[in-house]
């Protein structure tokens, strides 16, 4: 029962820490994180569902994206996803992206 209290506390000040962090970062920085994690846990989702990389790759080809780099990045992230042997969930994979970018762009500040 210690081991779990000691976790949840562990998790708990982990979550502060990471929100703290995303409030520090400007809003376009929080735009784009959250972004990339939506089409990370997409493409595991189609990954776990059986989807090719060519299927998926033709359906971001005809996806109509706001800006102009966001295209190719998200080529990027889908053919990632894809060489990754993770089978975690798309829940998870969003939510790994998203700290995983905040606390990049934490860094390069």
């Amino acid at each position: 029962m210690r081991a779990y209290g000691l976790t949840l506390a562990t998790f708990f000040l982990a979550t502060f820490a990471l929100g703290a962090q995303a409030k520090a970062l400007a809003k376009n920085d929080r735009y784009v994180c959250s972004w990339g994690s939506d089409i990370a846990a997409g493409a595991q989702q189609s990954k776990l569902s059986g989807v090719t990389l060519y299927s998926a790759r033709k359906k971001l080809q005809v996806r109509k994206f706001p800006k102009p780099w966001m295209r190719m990045t998200a080529m990027g992230i889908t053919e990632q996803t894809y060489n990754s042997q993770s089978r975690l969930k798309p829940a998870a994979i969003k939510q790994t992206y998203y700290e995983q970018c905040v606390q990049h762009a934490v860094a390069q500040r």
